[in-house]
């Protein structure tokens, strides 16, 4: 898919990758607007992208997502393609969460999400694409991160069911699954400190990678173990 043109929603752009990812985007020539909670951080990542379109996203109220959508799609004069980097973590043992805790990860990490995806497919008419973050917890579930990993693990369910739902309309779905990574991510724990982690790989890395994935029409980028990278089919 040539990127050119495309017009992106990018969800959670004041993050580290978020923000990576749309500044790669409008690089390679993609009009992107930004959608995230803290509208003095979306501003100040808008000042640094020709002054990019923002929308305020707030997931654990279902109603934002697509409103979100709605306002981006305005605001871009159409809507090719969304990419979601959004997400909490919270670490400890899964009877030492409590259920309020527990929520808000599989709402900002699941069903959040599935939620802006849904309302990016009522707007993309295709070709486009949908490309969502979820982590490599999904393929290797982690001790410690138990309500993390099922929350990744539902959004790489979902993608893998809605890219066949939607593959005769030419839009493409991309499920992201990265090791830990250099971000300060683990900073905004909900609860707990974490486990020990194996050292951090390069966020730039990913986001080459994930462009590279668009690109190519690819289903997944997911991290090889055995071959300690990130891996395109």
């Amino acid at each position: 898919m040539d990127l050119t043109d495309q017009r992106i929603l990018v969800a959670g752009a004041t993050g580290t990758l978020g923000g990576l990812l749309a500044t790669a985007l409008h690089d390679a020539g993609a009009s992107v607007a930004l959608a995230a909670r803290d509208a003095d951080a979306l501003g100040a990542a808008a000042a640094g992208l020709d002054g990019a379109p923002t929308v305020k996203l707030e997931l654990i109220d279902p109603a934002s997502p697509e409103r979100a959508v709605a306002a981006a799609a305005d605001a871009l004069g159409g809507l090719d393609g969304l990419v979601v980097a959004t997400g909490v973590v919270a670490f400890g043992a899964a009877t030492e969460l409590g259920n309020a805790t527990a929520a808000e990860v599989m709402t900002v990490n699941a069903t959040g999400p599935m939620a802006l995806v849904r309302a990016a497919l009522d707007r993309i008419e295709g070709p486009g694409s949908i490309t969502c973050l979820s982590a490599i917890v999904a393929d290797f579930p982690t001790a410690g991160m138990a309500v993390y990993s099922a929350s990744k693990a539902a959004l790489s369910a979902y993608l893998a069911a809605v890219r066949r739902e939607v593959r005769r309309d030419g839009i493409a779905v991309l499920d992201v699954r990265p090791p830990h990574l250099d971000t300060p991510f683990s900073e905004g724990a909900l609860a707990g400190e974490p486990p020990k982690l194996p050292a951090p790989g390069d966020p730039g890395e990913l986001v080459a990678a994930v462009l590279s994935a668009l690109r190519e029409d690819k289903r997944e980028l997911a991290y090889d173990l055995r071959a300690k990278q990130l891996v395109a089919t």
